[in-house]
This record gives C-alpha cells, structure tokens and sequence, in this order.
C-alpha cells in the first residue's frame, strides 16, 4: 500500500509532497504518520483567510483506493494576561457574538448556504469571533468561518452530570461524554477558525469539588486529542468559589460580568487584582451593557474578548429580550427570544447598529422611540433580566402625533452629530466615550426628512437617515443571491418589502402576502421577525411587520429559472426571477 500525501495553496499549486509504503494485512489496519513542511506559508487570519488543501490518496499497485481531501490554514494563536489574544504574533481583541444553531424560519434544519449566510451577515456586521452555544455546529459553518475569516469557539456541552432539565443531557453524561468529546475534537481539529474548546456553559456542578474533577477530566481528554489550543468554559456566579474550577481551565469565561465605567465596578479588576496571570472573556453579555462589556475589553490586556448574548436571534427562550425573567404561560404568544443582534431574518436590529458605533469608525444611525410601547411591558422583570435594548425603531412615520414631541436616539463614532429635520438643524452634540457614543434630542414630529450627519472636526464622515412614508402602493422583492446552484440545497433569501408611491419602505404597513413559484425550485422557509407572530414558517404566505417579510427559495436538482411572485388584495402583484444552475 502507498499513502502519497499532497499540500495546495489556494491557487492550486503544489507547494508539499510525501510518499509513504505500508505492508497491510488482508482486513487489517496500520497507522502511517507523515510529516510535510511548507516552506514560508501564507498565514490564516482574519482579514486575509488563506487556505490550503491536503489530497490524501492510497493506492494499491497503481489503483486508487481512497481520496481524502482536508482543507486547512497556517496560523498561530497565543493569550496571556500582558498581551490578551494574538493571532499570528499580533494583538486581536475578539468581537464576539454567541449563536445557536438554527436558522429561524427554517427551524433547525442545516443547509451549507444558511450557515454560509449566518456568517457573512455576522462577518458584515464588524464580528470577527463567534461562540457556538451551547453545542457543536454543523461542518458547513466551520468551513464557512475558515473561508470568511472568523474566529470560533467549538463547545460541547450545556450540562454534565447534573441536570438543568429532566430528560436532558445529564441522563447520557457518564455513558457518552468521552465518545462526543472525541467526535467534536477529531472531526473540528483542522479548523483554522477554532482558537478555544468550551468544556460546557453555566455548568451546574461548576462550584463543587466534583465539578472540578469532571471539568479536569475532560481538560485532560480534550488536550490529548488536540495539544494546540486552549480550553474554556461559560461560567455564571462570578464569584471565589469558581476559582478552582477555572484554575483546571487556560481562558476564564465569564457570564454577565459587564464594568467598563463609573456606574458599575467591573468583575475582570477585581479578579485580576486576585489573580493577574487568569485570561479572562465575557463569553455571555447583555444587550443592554454593550457600552460597559466593550469598555472592559478595550481597557484591560488580560480581557480578549465579548461575546454578547446573542449575536443572532432565535425561536426559543420567548420573550427574554422583551418581558425578560421570569417567564411564564401567560407570556404567549410570544415565540421568539428576541434579543438578537440580528433578527430571525438577518436584518440588523436597533442594537447592532450600536454595536458599529463602539467597533467601527465614522458610524452614524438614527432611530425613534415609539410614543407607546412597541409591546405591553412586564412590570415585573427581575432587575437582573437586561437581555432587552432601547424601544426605538428606524421609524419617522407617526401620523397623529405631529408637533408632539418624540425621543430621537442617534448612535455614533464620529466626534460629533448633527441632527436635521426637513433640512433644519436642530443642533449637533458630542457622540463620544463620554456620551456612551449616543445622543438624544426630544424633536416635535412633523412628516418628512429626519437626518442624522456625522463629523470629525469639521469634515461631514458619515449620515444616516429615516424618511416618512405614504400609503402602501407596491412590492419590492429584493434577493440576496440572484443566481443559486442546481443541487437541491442552495438558497436564495427574498426580502419582501411594502414600499409607498415614491419607493419609501412603509414601517407601519402589516399586509397579508400570499406566494406562488413556478420552475425548479421550492419555499423552504418565510418569516417576519415578529416576536408575536403565530403564522406558519412552511406556508407560502405571511403578514409582513415594520413594512417587510421574507421569503427563503430552495433550488431544485434541474437548472432553469424560478420565479417567485407576491400577492396582496388591493395591490398589484410583484415578481422576482431567480437562475437555478
């Protein structure tokens, strides 16, 4: 048997080769270890993600038994409490974003182009890190994390031995850990992206001397099967009596441990007063805290990273963005978490455009607090329950309110913003750490322009604006991909958007649509990002909400063209034509 052992760069050419000869009994096996240099590789990070690829083949004589191919990247991560993470030598605070594992309207089912597109979206919106909670992911997200550059950490587990509910994981612990460990290290180890394993998150036993061992257990597995990265775990109850669980640990997660300014002290100081070798992260935060949670990455060394809860939103844990803890039945219909920085659909909520002012230079947007609330509060949240954001939306349609006064909020990098209305300036305030980089101004409604303009110095670097819309006239249906590929999984997400005469999303409008496709092709999924909605995912047909819904189109094994149409009573029907090859 001859095991013959290729490495590629991205272009394709061969820049490593090996051969290795192995006598193989009849039914037997062997283990062949093979060592091959690349001479001054190309580096993986994530501005420039570079793969390679290793074409393994046997042969027997001349004829080819098997052909793997793995594809693979050249980097090198360190961390330590001096100089915080590095990837390949060079500092690198994590923009981190915690995930679950579906796609909102298409449920838990996995399609390569749906964990393609949580990354792209995820990647467009400044996050170079992501933290897969609180299990394995598919491969196809991996391999779309190594191909667009984000960084991943891989976790196993959400509970041990102890139970968080009564048919959960905890039933199958003792029996299975080890083998689940080894598949997710084995199939995941060649993952450029992966920079940590997480042994678990919020782990039950996690202050206990038990929970100790378990944790120094699978510590001790885990860096059998893969010496080269560090291993962490999500922990909440910040308190000593965690200490000896993170000593079994090299990077300290923490859960809800947001400074970062005068209002609150920060955990992180205090522990790295206690401890000032201990890595540290916020492998949870609050949407409500991403000011403090950031502030706490940017000032000290010893924090790499936060990873706010959630980066992407998701059907499940109903309402804890909105009505928050504790839940219970009469909370209904709530359906969706809504805490997202990206909704269920993809788009950028309120939130996310905050998170650009404290991660990217020269941002500007501009939203408005609802005279009523958006949904009816709770008036009893548990005070510690900050999974929501600011009731604003990117509205400047309120009919009935002109010259009441409304609250603008207008989130910014730049040093300073301007605010006009119908061309009026209404005066221009400071958006800087100081201001939390927002700004606020009570402006008496009138319908129109509202316009939101960003300086540094005198030099206008940025502007965002919100116009008010007139009565729904048409469709718009936009595609995110107007070609997809003819091998019965790849996707094409359609936004469905309600405009006005002039082509002005109208936010108000919630109109009835019904779908119809012709050609090679299937609706896989539709959705609204409606926190309330109880209308089917599967049917072809939904309500839009804040003027828009959207439509996910599956591509057949035929190549041809598929055309998807929307209907509503009193308006004229649109198309959109999408190519299957």
């Amino acid at each position: 048997m001859t095991l013959i052992t290729r490495i590629r760069n991205a272009k394709g050419q061969e820049v490593a080769k090996t051969e290795s000869k192995q006598a193989v009994a009849a039914g037997a096996s062997a283990d062949v270890s093979q060592a091959l240099t690349i001479k001054s590789p190309e580096r993986w990070s994530v501005d420039q993600p570079r793969l390679y690829t290793a074409i393994t083949e046997v042969y027997e004589q001349q004829r080819l038994l098997d052909r793997v191919e793995t594809s693979f990247g050249v980097r090198t991560i360190s961390m330590d409490a001096q100089n915080g993470f590095r990837l390949n030598g060079q500092p690198l605070k994590l923009k981190g974003g915690c995930i679950h594992h579906d796609h909102g309207p298409l449920g838990a089912k996995s399609f390569d182009r749906a964990e393609e597109r949580k990354v792209e979206l995820l990647k467009a919106s400044g996050y170079n890190a992501i933290r897969c909670s609180h299990n394995p992911p598919a491969p196809a997200l991996l391999a779309a994390c190594d191909r667009l550059g984000m960084l991943v950490i891989d976790e196993a587990f959400d509970m041990w031995r102890e139970a968080k509910n009564p048919f959960d994981y905890h039933l199958y612990f003792d029996r299975w850990w080890q083998h689940d460990v080894a598949s997710m290290v084995r199939r995941d180890r060649n993952h450029p992206s992966i920079i940590m394993w997480s042994l678990g998150n919020e782990i039950p036993e996690r202050g206990s001397p038990a929970g100790v061992q378990t944790a120094r257990q699978l510590a001790d597995y885990v860096r059998k099967l893969d010496p080269t990265r560090p291993i962490t775990s999500g922990v909440n109850g910040l308190n000593p009596d965690k200490d000896p669980y993170f000593a079994v640990l090299d990077v300290s997660g923490y859960n809800y441990a947001a400074g970062g300014d005068h209002h609150q002290p920060a955990i992180y100081a205090q522990d790295h007063a206690r401890l000032p070798q201990r890595v540290m992260y916020g492998a949870e935060s609050y949407p409500l805290e991403a000011f403090g949670s950031w502030m706490d990455v940017v000032n000290h060394p010893y924090v790499v990273g936060d990873f706010v809860w959630t980066a992407f939103d998701y059907i499940g844990e109903a309402s804890i963005g909105w009505l928050g803890y504790w839940q219970n039945q009469g909370f209904f219909p709530w359906n969706l978490a809504y805490c997202g920085d990206l909704d269920i659909c993809g788009w950028k909520r309120p939130q996310s455009y905050y998170r650009d002012a404290l991660w990217k230079p020269n941002q500007v947007s501009v939203f408005v607090q609802p005279p009523t609330p958006s949904f009816p509060l709770n008036p009893g949240k548990e005070e510690w329950s900050k999974w929501e954001w600011h009731d604003v939306l990117a509205d400047w349609t309120w009919p009935g309110q002109e010259n009441k006064s409304l609250n603008v909020e207008v989130y910014s990098s730049c040093e300073r913003v301007e605010l006009l209305l119908n061309g009026r300036s209404l005066g221009s305030k400071p958006t800087t750490r100081a201001t939390r980089f927002q700004a606020n101004w009570a402006v008496l409604y009138q319908a129109g322009v509202l316009q939101a303009v960003g300086y540094n110095g005198r030099k206008e670097v940025g502007t965002a604006e919100l116009r008010s819309a007139e009565a729904p006239a048409r469709f718009r249906l936009t595609p995110d991909r107007g070609t997809i590929r003819a091998n019965g999984q790849d996707l094409s997400y359609v936004t469905v958007e309600v405009l006005d005469q002039k082509g002005i999303r109208n936010p108000k409008a919630e109109v009835p649509l019904q779908f119809a496709l012709t050609g090679p092709g299937t609706i896989v999924g539709v959705g609204n990002a409606n926190p309330i909605s109880l209308e089917s995912y599967q049917r072809p047909e939904r309500t839009t909400w804040q003027g828009r819904c959207m439509v996910i189109i599956k591509g057949g094994q035929e190549a041809g063209k598929v055309t998807l149409r929307a209907t509503a009573a009193g308006l004229p029907g649109a198309d959109v034509e999408i190519t299957v090859q």
